[in-house]
Parts: structure tokens; C-alpha cells; sequence
């Protein structure tokens, strides 16, 4: 009989309907109500002296026994609830550690991705105010604030520092542990991407961040042969959205410290998920080239948030792994329990959510079988109680008028740390604004086409930059690994659209000038504006990322800001 980590069909029930559950607790729920917990199942990988892949499990047991030794580092570092932490610790398990244990005692980790610049690393944990830091590395945290020591923190510590702690003797506090949230506590601070700024300090509240998940205790595929890999940044509300739902369900997960291919696609074949969430980043380098097949074999789902995937890229995913006839995607439509043959190919869900929306609140779903239907993020889900496309006074607007998408949920972050004004800037008429740009057609499908900050204003009206890169990835395959489209300043006044292209490994003999004449031919017959010109992005920072692996749209119309400066009008 094989021995299961997973939690009993109504212990899953039973979480659904407690009234205390939530982000700052989910550990102990699952702890105290799954009866299979000490059967290792959250994942590490490393590699052994011959290079080969090693994986180590935790049960909930062994999560729960290193939470508290770093809570008790914590609290004889003085933490006290409603403090907030600064965590700069690399991706993986790691900073999912350090969130647990911050929160048993009452306190508020600020996640951060380590990949994030140190002097605006330093400007965001000022803002918050963050009574201490634990760090991979301090030296340049250090020196910063020997140059502002009225800044400084109580401390500024190496994760190794929490890691060799002796908790033999060291105590836990002396009233309630873990810490008894209330339904408004503040259980984390997330950071933005950046890419439109400075990042900004998303509130996750106790009971919100955990509203609108619980459908995925029945529902997120959770069958004995099922596994996940979590390739999410671990510091992002993404990833700790899996996280907890992994926990809860006691579903077998391997928590990924690195997204590149050249790690991701070994553990996959060691691992062999089931399902693999990430962002765009990893899922393009396993559409690029030869495809994961080995690692993939028995991949039903992939989940996909943060920025928007590309069709050119999910229909070659789609073409790997096998999926129950009658599956359906984690958030959306019950999955029909009476079909039970497999059919070739995976499912894959492209969410559209974010920090502030709580979780993916819309998921377009593609099949091998599925038409083309480019952007189109599907409808809202459950957690949904209205979503509207809007215009710039709060009304709703005609199905298909393009306008600002705007959503009525209980999942929604309670604001922006310190910031009520931003806070209020995304509060429209009762909607809170995704900030992003969109359309519903006449059945209720929402098609995603941009974010607000990114739409290009030509002299002829504005230009949504998403539907053109879909068409660059999908219809120029040959020639395009991957793009991003933004606008610069043209020569006759306004913006004009451009695009930056990383190339396939056999097209390096293609000039800028025939991509530009091949995708221009390519957007006349989608009936899309052309592009004005096309950069190639010869090497990896000429296509530069946030530290949460998104395009930093905001440096390339600054890189590109002079670049038709000098050709004629009529480009």
C-alpha cells in the first residue's frame, strides 16, 4: 500500500468552512487535522557529487519543528507581533521558512527577491520600516546603513546566523504560540515587480489573502499520483498562494530555488510532476528548442501568472504530457468526475491575478483542441463578485469597448503599506483597478491587453502592446524566441510601437530591417498596427528583467527613447 501525504477528502472539506483559517496560520490547520503528517512531502532538489539530482522531503511535522526554531531565533532577537522583518533570502524553501515562523509569533515578513538592486533594496526596507533583516548576504546592506546608521535596524543578520541557532534551550513566548490572528492582521508585505517603478509594498491580509482559495481544497487536482513543481518566486504572493494550498492538501511539491531550464528541466525528470506553476520566464524556455519531453511525461497542468503568457509559446507546451479526460483547471469549472481514459496532451492555464488581487482571478485554459483566441483570459472566477471593464469615471462600459479592468472581491489586499494614498488611487466607484487594460465580448470572456502603464498613444489612437507580441511569438516563430513591445516618442508627435526580440538559435542571420518587414506582414493580416521598428536583443540584459523575472518595459522605452529620432514622418 503506498503511504500518502495527502489530506483525507473531508479534512479538505473541513478546511473550506473554518472560520480561523487563513494566510498567518494554514501551517497549524494542516498539522493539527491531517492525519498524515509525518509523510514527507514539500521537496528540495541539490545535486550529489556526481551531478546527479537530489531531492530531500519535509513533512508537516518537520516543517512545523523548524518553524518554531526560527521563531525562537526570532523572539530572542526581540520580535514582537505587528513588528515587521525584512526577508532577503534566495528563492526556494528558504524564505517560505522564515515567512512561517514570523508569523507564529504575530509578526509581519517582508518578503523580498533577492535578485532586487541593493540601493532601491534599501529604499523599499526604509519605507517599510523594518525592525530587523536577515539576509544571504549583509555586506552591502552593512555598508549602506554605516553611511545612514539612523536607519539602521535592531539587527542585520545571515540566514546561516538563524539556520545554526542552538533552540535547545531557547524559549518560545510565554503567552498563546502561535499567535492567534484576527481576520484583519497583516500577515506579510509583498513587493511589486518594479516595472513600472519603484516597487510597492502589498499588504496580505489574514483572512483575505486566504478568501477565494478554498474551492481548491475540493478542486486543485490532488489524486494520489499527483505532483507539483513550484517554480514561483517564493517571496511573491504567487508562490506562497502554492505554497499554502500544497500544505493544506498535503500535496507531494518540489519548491524550486532556481526557474533557468538548465536546472529545472533535470529535477523534472527525477521529479516527474504532474503540474508545474511559474511565471512566463521558465515556460519560455521550455517552449524554446527542443522540447522537456522526459520531464514532462506526465505533466497534466501547467499554471501560468504574474505576466501574460504567449500563445506561441503554450501551444508547444501543450503538446507534452498526458491529462485525465474531463480535467479542468484548479480555479476554474468543477472537473467532470465521470470521465476517466487519458488523452495526449496537458492543459494549460494562463491566471491573470496579482499581489493586490489576492490570487488569479481570471484563467484562459488551452488544450491542444482549443482555437486560437489571443488574450482572451476566460471569466471571472468564484472569488469574483463583480468584474467590469470601466471607464475612467467608474461606469461600465459597452461589451467590446476597451477600458480599465476593475474587480469586486473579498480577496483584495487591504492597501499599501503606509501609502493610503496609492491605496485610494486604485479604488474606483467600488472596484478595486487591476491596472490593467481589457475588453469583455458578449459571453462574458475577458480578453487582457495590456497594462495601463504600457499602452502605446500613436497620433492614430491608442496601441495595446500584448496583442502584438502574441502575434511576433506565434506567427514568427521561425525567427522569434521571445519579444516585448513598447512605445517611444515618434517623429510626427506621440508614440510609436517598436519591438525587442531575443532570436531563435538558428535565425542569428536575420537583419533587424526583414523581421521588421516579416512582422509588419504578419500584424496587416491580424489587422494590428505595424511596428515602427525592431530591435534584436543580442544578449540576455538587452531584454532586461525585474527581479521577479518580468520585462522591465519601463528601461526599454528609455534605452529606446532617441530611436526615431532621425528617421522620416512617414515611419
Amino acid at each position: 500500500m503506498t503511504v500518502t501525504s495527502l489530506a483525507p477528502l473531508p479534512v479538505r472539506q473541513r478546511f473550506m468552512t473554518e472560520p480561523g483559517l487563513g494566510a498567518g496560520n494554514f501551517l497549524d490547520y494542516a498539522v493539527r487535522m491531517n492525519p498524515n503528517r509525518s509523510v514527507p512531502f514539500v521537496h528540495t532538489h541539490g545535486t550529489d557529487h556526481r551531478g546527479e539530482v537530489v531531492l530531500r522531503g519535509y513533512s508537516l511535522q518537520d516543517l512545523a519543528d523548524l518553524r518554531d526554531r526560527y521563531a525562537k531565533w526570532y523572539w530572542a532577537n526581540g520580535v514582537r507581533p505587528g513588528e515587521p522583518v525584512g526577508i532577503v533570502v534566495a528563492e526556494g524553501l528558504e524564505p517560505l521558512l522564515h515567512y512561517l515562523a514570523l508569523t507564529a509569533l504575530g509578526a509581519i515578513p517582508a518578503m523580498v527577491n533577492d535578485a532586487m538592486r541593493p540601493d532601491v533594496l534599501k529604499r523599499y526596507l526604509d519605507h517599510v520600516g523594518v525592525v530587523g533583516i536577515v539576509a544571504d548576504d549583509t555586506t552591502r546592506l552593512a555598508s549602506a546603513y554605516r553611511a545612514d546608521p539612523a536607519r539602521r535596524p535592531r539587527f542585520l543578520a545571515l540566514t546561516a546566523e538563524v539556520q545554526a541557532f542552538d533552540a535547545a534551550g531557547a524559549p518560545l513566548p510565554p503567552q498563546k504560540y502561535p499567535y492567534q490572528h484576527a481576520p484583519d492582521d497583516v500577515c506579510a508585505l509583498i513587493h511589486s515587480s518594479g516595472t513600472t517603478g519603484t516597487p510597492k509594498s502589498t499588504i496580505l491580509g489574514h483572512r483575505s489573502f486566504w478568501d477565494g482559495k478554498q474551492p481548491r481544497m475540493v478542486r486543485f487536482p490532488a489524486e494520489p499520483y499527483d505532483r507539483l513543481m513550484s517554480l514561483m518566486p517564493h517571496t511573491h504572493a504567487g508562490g506562497l498562494s502554492y505554497f499554502l494550498t500544497a500544505v493544506l492538501l498535503g500535496l507531494p511539491t518540489v519548491v524550486m530555488s532556481d526557474w533557468r531550464r538548465v536546472v529545472v528541466e533535470p529535477v523534472m525528470e527525477a521529479f516527474q510532476p504532474t503540474m508545474l506553476a511559474s511565471f512566463p520566464r521558465t515556460f519560455v524556455e521550455l517552449a524554446t528548442g527542443e522540447l522537456p519531453v522526459r520531464g514532462a511525461a506526465k505533466v497534466h497542468s501547467w499554471f501560468n501568472t504574474g505576466d501574460s503568457a504567449h500563445y506561441g509559446h503554450i501551444r508547444r507546451l501543450v503538446r507534452l504530457g498526458e491529462r485525465p479526460a474531463g480535467l479542468v483547471a484548479a480555479w476554474l469549472l468543477p472537473p467532470d468526475q465521470s470521465a476517466g481514459e487519458s488523452l495526449p496532451g496537458s492543459q494549460f492555464v494562463d491566471g491573470l491575478g496579482s499581489s493586490e488581487m489576492g490570487m488569479a482571478l481570471f484563467g484562459g485554459l488551452t488544450t491542444p483542441e482549443t482555437p486560437r483566441n489571443d488574450r482572451c483570459v476566460g471569466r471571472p472566477q468564484e472569488a469574483v463578485i463583480r468584474a467590469a471593464v470601466l471607464d475612467e469615471s467608474g461606469e461600465e462600459v459597452p461589451d467590446g469597448t476597451v477600458g480599465l479592468l476593475g474587480v469586486i472581491t473579498p480577496s483584495r489586499t487591504p492597501g499599501y503599506w503606509k501609502n493610503s494614498r496609492l491605496t485610494s488611487s486604485f479604488e474606483l466607484n467600488g472596484y478595486w483597478l487591476t491596472g490593467d487594460v481589457a475588453r469583455r465580448d458578449a459571453d462574458g470572456n475577458f480578453y487582457h491587453l495590456d497594462r495601463t502603464v504600457d499602452v502605446i498613444d500613436t497620433s492614430a489612437g491608442p496601441v495595446y502592446s500584448l496583442p502584438l507580441e502574441e502575434v511576433l511569438i506565434a506567427d514568427c516563430a521561425d525567427v522569434v524566441r521571445d519579444c516585448s513591445v513598447v512605445g517611444v516618442p515618434a517623429p510626427d508627435g506621440g508614440q510609436a510601437p517598436i519591438a525587442v526580440v531575443q532570436l531563435q538559435a538558428d535565425a542569428e542571420d536575420w537583419s533587424e530591417a526583414a523581421i521588421l518587414e516579416k512582422a509588419n506582414k504578419e500584424l496587416a493580416t491580424a489587422g494590428l498596427a505595424r511596428l515602427a521598428a525592431v530591435v534584436i536583443a543580442r544578449e540576455p540584459a538587452d531584454l532586461p528583467l525585474g527581479p521577479t523575472g518580468k520585462v522591465l518595459k519601463r528601461e526599454l522605452r528609455t534605452r529606446h527613447a532617441g530611436l526615431l529620432a532621425d528617421a522620416p514622418a512617414a515611419a
